[in-house]
């Protein structure tokens, strides 16, 4: 009886590039060559969601990497050449960074190591609950902030891999944070396997050799430094993680605050600039109002705009629109731009404190000099944001009082009776109103004369805009007696304690400026351990003719796994120019001073089959395949997609135990100047394998597999990358086709509520279009049934 049980089917309308199963859950991601993400669940292969391209992030998908707690999806960008961060619940961009070369391929790890240090500080990370307030929710955004908090993800440390073009390679801790630049690798990066031990890194590469065939090369690096300060780096990483997510936080924060100031407070200013360029008189604005003030009278130019083109009702709605426009700003300000500014201090000068412990932190490369000047930039951001409340609170009052004044007299030139609660103007009053048309008028008309620029009377929006520009409107310092004391104290004018201000640069700026410097903050660790990882293992495996340049980067073998209780780096490859009915193995401990017996083993993908009849005529078989594609399902077991040398027709998805293999007892001797192609027919080579884990793949010209062995759960795409079959691995009996199998989706109860209702809608678009290819696919079971009953005793 045939293995594995087939659980759903699919002809895809674009070709796949990339596949991956989700660590924690039944959900398999796909790339499409239209740069569509597509998430599936295993039951039925039904869409829960699909993000499409956009111009933002890019629309050439080159590589996918589940991040280890299965809540965070990450893919590469060839065109814009960036790495996205992706919420699996709701399909949602949550964190993007640019890249200097475009990334072929990329690894999301865990580490698995435990130490006394590690397990105080897992225990002791959220102290900072202690000490901080809970940051609040955005307005408008409530889910995005809540997911943006929540990329900081587990405590345990976890690195996301990238690899690129001319041997680019870089570590993310936490997917987020930038932990070390990587340099002396050659050639393109084609698969990574960073060790949970954190001791060493597998890269194959792909080199030009003398003959300009590409070269495939296997190339272990040492990153003992990461695993030697295990615990200092896990500390600094997912500090600056927080401070990493904490700048989103306040990009979010800032972009809330733009989208509260209303184009409706520029109304006043518009109408005043034409005002100004249309009047006949040599009178300034100031005056014409102020005659208005005092005498009650007003020019024709003053009262046509006044009546016309501002009217009574368009006065009173502009009122209501400033009063909670900057209602709005002010709340933002207080309670999430103050918040996560004394968050981010906080963090930073924790950080600071790990820099002083030179003994732990020097050699990560902390530097304390620099995130002194990442403090005082948060510092001045904080000032500056404090500078804008003092600002809305002036303007709230100014306006307040001006258009209450105004409001009356433009009653009383229509003639209107005016409520006897706004009649009543006391002296004060008409001071204040005088103080704000001398202040703010009198300014204007001055930059107007001087740059030609618009009128302004509303301060708050130029806080906001992000340009370099100078404020127009500089909030008036004269008068200020801390200022003057610290112009006049010759210690404390240069003092490092207190923070500059920027009197003349808007919030926008500042908060560009501040990022720069915590950007370069986080720079330098990156740098110094990138420079401590060293190679220590350089083995060219194999050449590629240059016809296979088809093929499809993402799928090409070889394969890399990470044993993390035998603490080894695993590669699977064929090297069909030289034996293509061989598959081979190639171990390396993750110390790379550890010496591994048998390093290297293959394969024999052919074998004798015993025919004997029941009349004892003995007859023998051959059957020879080929391997299309390997991936290592667990430490034990090895996934492959098979074909007959002589029947191309004929795919086989088997099981590869790896026991008998790894029992070689064969010692193979490396010639360091050959290429191990040069010497295949000195590998030791073990027979096939396969009992009953195997199943033939009828109907379809199966081409690459994608395996997950916690799940058990299979993928085959086929060579056309169009057409798919998902299998669950590990159940044997067929006649349970039609058994629900969601029950092995326990795990997915977060997302049910959030996914099913996008699944089934999007499901119901492709149905029509497919009813034809599904009652195929039912028959094909059928065949499948009979077909392989009839051939198990090939394999057994």
């Amino acid at each position: 009886m045939p293995a594995f049980r087939q659980v759903g089917e699919k002809q895809l309308p674009n070709p796949v590039l990339c596949m991956a199963w989700s660590p924690k859950r039944d959900l398999i991601a796909l790339a499409n060559t239209t740069g569509e993400l597509l998430l599936h669940r295993l039951a039925s292969f039904q869409r829960v969601w699909s993000l499409p391209p956009s111009e933002y992030t890019g629309k050439e998908i080159t590589a996918l990497a589940w991040r280890p707690d299965g809540k965070i999806l990450a893919f590469s960008l060839g065109d814009t050449k960036q790495v996205v961060l992706c919420g699996v619940e709701k399909a949602e961009i949550l964190h993007v960074f640019p890249m200097q070369n475009p990334v072929t391929c990329m690894h999301w790890m865990e580490v698995m190591e435990e130490n006394s240090a590690l397990s105080s500080f897992y225990n002791s990370e959220d102290e900072s609950k202690l000490f901080l307030p809970k940051l609040p929710t955005l307005p408008k955004s409530e889910e995005k902030s809540d997911e943006i908090m929540n990329l900081l993800g587990e405590v345990r440390l976890n690195i996301l891999v990238l690899g690129g073009d001319d041997g680019f390679v870089e570590l993310y801790a936490y997917g987020m944070y930038k932990i070390a630049t990587l340099t002396g690798v050659s050639g393109t990066c084609r698969s990574l396997s960073l060790s949970s031990d954190l001791k060493s890194l597998s890269v194959i590469t792909e080199v030009r050799s003398a003959d300009n065939n590409p070269e495939i090369c296997y190339i272990q690096l040492d990153t003992a430094l990461l695993s030697d300060c295990l615990p200092e780096v896990t500390r600094m990483a997912r500090k600056f993680t927080h401070i990493s997510t904490l700048l989103q936080y306040l990009h979010l924060s800032l972009t809330c605050m733009c989208e509260a100031w209303e184009d409706i407070l520029m109304q006043m200013d518009l109408r005043l600039t034409k005002f100004v360029q249309e009047k006949n008189t040599s009178t300034q604005v100031q005056d014409e109002f102020l005659e208005l003030l005092l005498w009650g009278q007003s020019s024709p130019e003053l009262q046509a705009l006044l009546m016309n083109q501002l009217t009574v009702k368009g006065l009173k709605k502009l009122g209501q629109s400033i009063e909670s426009s900057y209602s709005s700003i002010q709340k933002l300000v207080i309670s999430h731009l103050q918040s996560g500014s004394e968050a981010l201090l906080y963090h930073l000068s924790e950080v600071k404190g790990m820099s002083l412990w030179k003994q732990k932190f020097e050699p990560l490369g902390l530097d304390s000099a620099a995130i002194e000047g990442a403090i005082t930039a948060v510092g001045s951001f904080s000032l500056k944001a404090n500078e804008l409340l003092q600002v809305i609170d002036k303007s709230m009052k100014n306006f307040k009082a001006f258009f209450r004044w105004l409001y009356v007299a433009m009653l009383r030139m229509c003639e209107e009776h005016v409520p006897p609660e706004l009649n009543k103007m006391t002296q004060k009053d008409i001071a204040f109103v005088a103080d704000f048309l001398s202040e703010h008028f009198s300014q204007n008309e001055e930059l107007f004369d001087r740059k030609g620029k618009y009128f302004n009377v509303e301060r708050v929006g130029q806080y906001l805009k992000d340009e370099d520009d100078d404020l127009v409107s500089p909030p008036n310092t004269k008068g200020n007696q801390w200022l003057k004391f610290l112009q006049e104290s010759t210690h404390l004018k240069e003092s490092p304690l207190l923070f500059p201000s920027y009197p003349q640069k808007s919030l926008h700026f500042v908060k560009r400026m501040m990022e720069s410097v915590i950007e370069q903050c986080l720079q330098k660790p990156a740098e110094i351990i990138g420079k401590s990882v060293n190679q220590a293992v350089f083995l060219p495996l194999y050449t590629v003719p240059e016809s296979s340049e088809n093929t499809p980067r993402l799928f090409e073998l070889p394969s890399l796994w990470n044993d993390k209780k035998a603490k080894m780096h695993y590669v699977v490859f064929c090297m069909p120019e030289i034996s293509p009915c061989k598959l081979y193995l190639l171990r390396k401990g993750t110390d790379p001073n550890r010496h591994i017996p048998n390093s290297v083993m293959s394969i024999d993908l052919s074998h004798h089959i015993d025919n004997a009849d029941d009349d004892n005529a003995a007859a023998q078989s051959e059957y020879v395949y080929s391997c299309l594609d390997a991936r290592f399902y667990d430490d034990e077991m090895l996934t492959v997609v098979l074909q007959g040398v002589e029947d191309n027709s004929w795919h086989v998805l088997a099981q590869l135990p790896l026991a008998s293999t790894l029992s070689c007892e064969t010692e193979f001797k490396w010639e360091p100047n050959l290429r191990l192609d040069q010497q295949g027919s000195a590998i030791p080579c073990q027979g096939l394998v396969l009992g009953n884990q195997w199943r033939e793949l009828e109907s379809m010209k199966a081409q690459f597999v994608a395996v997950n062995g916690i799940r058990k759960v299979a993928c085959v795409l086929s060579a056309n990358l169009r057409h798919i079959r998902v299998f669950e691995m590990d159940v044997e009996d067929e006649d349970e086709e039609g058994a629900d199998s969601q029950n092995a989706s326990a795990d997915q109860e977060g997302l049910e509520t959030t996914m099913t209702s996008q699944g089934q809608g999007e499901e119901r678009e492709e149905a029509e279009g497919e009813a034809g290819e599904l009652d195929k696919n039912k028959e094909t079971v059928g065949k499948e049934t009979t077909k392989n009953i009839t051939d198990h005793r090939i394999f057994s």
